[in-house]
């Protein structure tokens, strides 16, 4: 569990208010991850929403050859910076994850129970509706990224 207040810091739970705050800080913990950890791949359950404290995530996109699953790509589609959110795909099913992530740096991230979360959700909608929302900008954000990358990748 982190500090109700600790979350408050950021502003995806800024607008929270105290009982609010205080469940979502009872199914967070702090995670300390070193360079070069990989803490997710594409494909694995989503099982954690994550927030970058402080450090720098990597975020890959990953092309797996169906023939051959040995043959694969990576490509750098973005990164993470602290206070920011990742590991959205927690919250939208299937629930596994979409991209792959890299410790560029050694880091300081909070972890977010997943299914609590979701279950949480269920118990409190307008709660799941506003963290949708945030999640979705979020989430229309990393594309923008995507998509420049891709630009840049073909010019």
């Amino acid at each position: 569990m982190v500090s109700p207040e600790m979350l408050r810091r950021y502003p995806f739970f800024a607008h929270l208010d105290g009982p609010r705050l205080r469940a979502l800080a009872m199914l967070t913990d702090e995670y300390a991850c070193k360079k070069g950890e990989k803490l997710f791949e594409v494909g694995q359950p989503a099982d954690e929403m994550y927030v970058l404290v402080q450090g720098g995530i990597d975020l890959y996109y990953v092309v797996t050859d169906r023939q051959d699953p040995s043959n694969r790509k990576e490509y750098f589609v973005g990164e993470v910076d602290p206070g920011e959110l990742f590991g959205l795909s927690a919250l939208i099913e299937p629930y596994l994850h979409t991209s792959m992530t890299v410790v560029n740096q050694d880091s300081l991230v909070l972890k977010i129970d997943a299914a609590r979360l979701r279950a949480l959700c269920e118990e409190d909608l307008p709660f799941a509706y506003t963290l949708m929302r945030h999640a979705a900008h979020t989430l229309m954000d990393r594309l923008q990224e995507s998509r420049i990358q891709l630009a840049a990748a073909r010019a």
